[in-house]
């Protein structure tokens, strides 16, 4: 594939800009401006081809299915771009004043006040710019409570099945963490919990489901043995997926909690994008939410900044709108009735997938799971490996699933194939992983030399990740 650079010819660019006739302020002075940019020298049609064909050469949920488990690219229905790209959104200055920002505020109001009803927490911020950030932000929360309690704690509670983002927030906010095994069911092991907690620990993040896309059945005790000695809960919010409008979070005993919209309610998700991850809390620990806080007066909105005991602002103006107006269309067209069909049919496929694959791939947790389950490679003839199974599967037009997460499983394949899969696709996606391994008994060179068929071949996966070339240079 060519660059756009390798299409570069002097001269080929025709297009001009027409002069501007109207008075204008002072021209750009002269030290301020480039002599040359290193812009392509291309038509516009070059420009319209190129990138049209660099877009065909790409896999997303549009082309197909996209088992890709922690980072769930859930399918966005296209309405939600069709409302975020109306120009009574798209053309507002967030500086715009609170007077005429009241549609924007509303928005905004109501999609806290149904991720309240929802969850069970009592109040919402939509602010942070994704899951990660809304978990720094909730530990900001934690530190400032005990802080203002006039408690000295050190110390947070994280299971070996978390995500690797739990530990870096603790980190940051300058907490220990103290890591707590799973027992061989996959739950947290109470007796290692009751073990580790002392009047030190300031709190315990907890996936929910966890990342092995199994319900911790001994839930309500731990928020039990936690709250007996002053801890916090808090629960990792990115699987809400496989619990929406079924079980709210506050009342399994959580007591802050962070969402990520993009693997629950169908917005845009990273690649370095804009992104949000709300959080949200209980009673006690409303004082410390960042500011501004959208509050409602006489039929107005408006931003509170008056908020004494806040941890202050963690993001520019109120985070990013555009993605908050999808998830709200999501959920104003689903409603109640619909939020809870898309954990039972994201529970039921994940469980259809489970069954069918376990009668020939190796299932280590052996248990009805939620919205996703893990396999791994135990078993695989001629020492066939998950990535190696993981990228033939792009020469049959799936995407790889996650692999070798979560880190308690040896070979870990997560498989999550979300709510909007049909039978037939998960169908072919069985029948795919089988013919794979008959394919590992009959070619495994087939599987050491995958993928075949994508424009970028086997590469050294090492190498890509510890030395990635992002930029273009001659």
């Amino acid at each position: 594939m060519q660059t756009i650079f390798s299409l570069h010819k002097k001269g080929r660019n025709k297009y001009t800009v027409p002069q501007f006739g109207a008075e204008s302020y002072e021209p750009i002075p002269q030290h301020l401006c480039r002599a040359q940019l290193n812009l392509a020298d291309v038509s516009e049609v070059d420009v319209v081809r190129h990138y049209r064909k660099l877009s065909s050469l790409n896999f997303g949920v549009d082309n197909g299915m996209y088992p890709l488990g922690s980072c769930t690219m859930k399918y966005n229905p296209k309405i939600n771009d069709v409302v975020a790209s109306l120009p009574q959104f798209t053309r507002q200055h967030p500086a715009t004043i609170e007077e005429l920002s009241q549609g924007s505020l509303h928005i905004m109001y109501s999609l806290q006040e149904m991720l309240c009803a929802i969850t069970g927490m009592k109040q919402f911020t939509l602010m942070p710019a994704a899951g990660a950030h809304g978990e720094l932000s909730s530990v900001m929360i934690i530190k400032k409570y005990f802080e203002e309690k006039g408690e000295k704690r050190n110390i947070i509670l994280i299971p070996d099945s978390a995500h690797g983002t739990n530990p870096a927030s603790v980190a940051m906010c300058g907490f220990t963490v103290k890591e707590i095994p799973s027992n061989s069911d996959g739950d947290v092991d109470i007796d290692a919990l009751r073990a580790a907690l002392d009047d030190n620990v300031a709190a315990m993040m907890l996936t929910c489901p966890n990342t092995l896309g199994l319900f911790d059945r001994n839930i309500i005790t731990i928020a039990e043995i936690l709250h007996s000695k002053g801890a916090l809960f808090y629960c990792d919010g990115a699987n809400l997926n496989a619990i929406v409008g079924k079980v709210r979070p506050a009342d399994l005993g959580f007591d802050i909690m962070h969402v990520n919209l993009h693997k629950t309610f169908s917005t845009p998700h990273g690649g370095g994008g804009p992104g949000s991850g709300p959080i949200g809390v209980i009673e006690k620990l409303i004082p410390f939410m960042p500011v501004p806080v959208i509050a409602k007066k006489d039929n107005q909105y408006y931003l509170d900044y008056d908020r004494p005991q806040s941890i202050g602002r963690v993001h520019s103006y109120y985070g990013n709108f555009l993605v908050m107006l999808r998830a709200y269309t999501y959920i104003v067209m689903l409603g109640a009735s619909g939020l809870k069909q898309v954990a039972e049919h994201a529970v039921v496929n994940a469980n259809y997938l489970r069954v069918k694959l376990q009668k020939h791939i190796n299932l280590p947790y052996k248990r009805i799971c939620m919205h996703e389950f893990v396999i791994n490679d135990e078993g695989m003839p001629h020492g066939i490996t998950t990535n190696e199974i993981a990228k033939r599967l792009l020469d049959h037009g799936f995407h790889a699933p996650t692999v070798y997460f979560p880190l308690i499983v040896h070979g870990a394949m997560m498989i999550e194939p979300t709510e909007t899969e049909h039978k037939d696709t998960l169908d072919a996606f069985v029948d795919t992983m089988v013919a794979i391994k008959s394919e590992a008994h009959s070619h495994p060179e087939l599987l050491k030399a995958a993928p075949h068929t994508t424009p970028v071949r086997k590469v050294d996966a090492v190498l890509a990740a510890r030395k990635p070339v992002l930029q273009w240079e001659e």
